[in-house]
């Protein structure tokens, strides 16, 4: 059995905090805002894990009103509800993601992304593919005022192993 879904996040820029983009530390002037470290690609992946099997949005797990959540890493985020993935049968068949921002340059960061992601979600880095696109001045993302991100996946239902015909014997 298949299962899509998608992502998508938004954030603001904010002086004097880290720019943390798909678990790697982006040297930039502004962070993102964000009850924990704001990781707006990360945010939208696992809105695309929970939402390809109905199981709600990443604010139905963890609540930005919650202080366990404050300044939390966004990759334990990915390792829990990739988690809650797994407990049901699944596995990522692969992910396409798209950050939307008219800075920082993100290609020289893409591969490292990438590789974490991919660990995080026990995967070859070759099912993961993220974008970066700028608005081209337009709008409140091209006047920096934030980042957006988004990603789709594909999940995989795991199928039991069969006793080979030689077990069988």
């Amino acid at each position: 059995m298949i299962r899509i879904g998608q992502g998508f996040d938004m954030h603001r820029f904010e002086k004097g905090k880290a720019l943390m983009l798909g678990g790697v530390h982006i040297p930039h002037e502004w962070g993102l805002q964000g009850h924990s470290d704001g990781d707006a690609l990360l945010h939208a992946i696992c809105d695309a894990l929970l939402g390809a099997l109905s199981l709600g949005d990443l604010g139905k797990f963890f609540s930005d009103t919650d202080a366990r959540h404050k300044n939390r890493s966004s990759m334990e985020f990915v390792d829990e509800v990739y988690g809650k993935i797994q407990a049901q049968g699944y596995v990522l068949g692969n992910l396409d993601s798209t950050i939307l921002t008219e800075k920082p340059k993100l290609a020289p960061y893409i591969e490292e992304m990438k590789s974490k992601i991919a660990q995080a979600l026990s995967v070859d880095v070759d099912q993961i593919s993220i974008k970066a696109t700028r608005p081209e001045s337009m709008g409140a993302l091209g006047r920096d005022e934030g980042l957006a991100a988004m990603a789709s996946v594909i999940l995989l239902k795991k199928i039991p192993a069969q006793p080979s015909d030689a077990m069988l014997c």
